[in-house]
């Protein structure tokens, strides 16, 4: 454990002061919105170089706390000799925090300096931490980018993906026309009707089909979208399948030149008909030949995603997480969602019933656990 019991507070609840000087005084800012830390003022006015750093529950800030070298216990018992600052004024006093800003609460580190350099111990474990610790978001990220666009994954990791938790919701997007059944797969603002959308191998039967969104509410990214589902029918599904891009099979998996994502530039992806793809090609050059030099996005769906929000903000981010969108001129109907933390590659899995027909296509963009 960490220097004395660390107290902040004495008997009558009174919580460390704010100290105008220290708050007005100008630090560079090495973490954006890092919050406020307990530091003792021995610290601040340099009486005492850092020594210990801990982590904790905290209603006055980020958690963080910090004691000096010479501190003692009667020293720290009192909340005059406690200061709330900004993490980046202790960051500008000794850099070396910022390695460890993004340790968990529970965190109780020594601070050393010595020939070799300087460094935290985990007073815990007794692990040396020289290196910059990764923010947990950051982490699941490259977790989930090795997880995606395998060539299965087990029947209950889909089947969970759409069972509602405290965790995840089941969020329905809208409906969206297939009247060829001809399926895409394709970021609606770079891709869709473009060379670079994906059209799959099999077809599904002409007809509307409702389109589900698997809604994460995770701790450490915020509500994102982990999965969309096109319902094909009622069936349960027994199995997955990735799904191939026209012209290709399952064997084909692996040969040079085969790709079985779809890739997405602008945060978004879409389930669309081939022939509602085409559509939307038309239409947005001629849309861009009357509006030259006006943005796709920002002029034209940006509304009609705040519109989204504002019918059904409870499971969508402000600005919109998901739109059904129906063409101008035809009327027909495509559903467009985020894509789980953003750009990247993602892929199709169509879901197969007990008679061999397809009941569902899945695509996936998070897994949950990770985040």
């Amino acid at each position: 454990m960490g220097l004395f019991g660390k107290k902040k507070e004495d008997g009558s609840g009174r919580k460390p002061e704010e100290k105008p000087e220290e708050k007005q005084q100008e630090t560079k800012v090495y973490i954006q919105g890092a919050g406020g830390t307990i530091v003792t003022r021995s610290i601040l006015d340099g009486t005492s170089k850092l020594k210990w750093l801990f982590r904790q529950e905290s209603e006055y800030g980020n958690g963080w706390v910090a004691f000096g070298d010479r501190d003692s216990q009667e020293y720290v018992d009192d909340p005059k000799n406690m200061a709330i600052v900004d993490f980046n004024t202790l960051a500008n006093i000794e850099p070396s925090v910022v390695n460890v800003f993004y340790m968990p609460v529970g965190a109780d580190l020594e601070f050393r300096c010595d020939k070799t350099g300087k460094y935290f111990v985990d007073t815990r474990t007794g692990e040396e931490i020289r290196e910059k610790v990764k923010h947990p978001a950051q982490i699941a990220f490259e977790k989930n980018l090795k997880f995606l666009n395998q060539e299965t994954y087990p029947t209950d990791f889909f089947r969970l993906l759409f069972t509602e938790s405290s965790k995840i919701k089941v969020v329905p997007a809208g409906t969206a026309d297939f009247p060829t059944g001809e399926v895409v797969l394709a970021d609606p603002i770079a891709y869709l009707g473009s060379k670079y959308e994906t059209v799959l191998d099999r077809r599904v039967p002409a007809g509307s089909y409702p389109v589900e969104l698997s809604v994460c509410l995770s701790r450490i990214a915020g509500l994102r979208i982990s999965a969309a589902r096109l319902l094909i029918s009622n069936k349960q599904a027994v199995r997955y399948e990735i799904a191939m891009p026209s012209g290709k099979k399952r064997e084909d998996l692996g040969k040079p030149g085969v790709f079985t994502f779809f890739g997405v530039d602008t945060g978004l992806a879409c389930f669309a008909d081939k022939k509602i793809s085409e559509e939307c090609r038309i239409f947005f050059e001629k849309w861009g030949e009357e509006d030259q030099g006006k943005n796709k996005y920002t002029d034209y769906f940006a509304p009609l995603f705040q519109e989204s929000y504002e019918a059904n903000p409870q499971f969508q981010n402000q600005g919109g997480t998901f739109l059904e969108w129906a063409l101008p001129e035809s009327g027909q109907r495509t559903v467009l969602f985020s894509s789980g933390m953003g750009d990247g590659v993602y892929s199709g899995y169509w879901g197969v019933d007990e008679g061999g027909e397809i009941s569902c296509l899945t695509t996936i963009f998070m897994n949950p656990e990770y985040f």
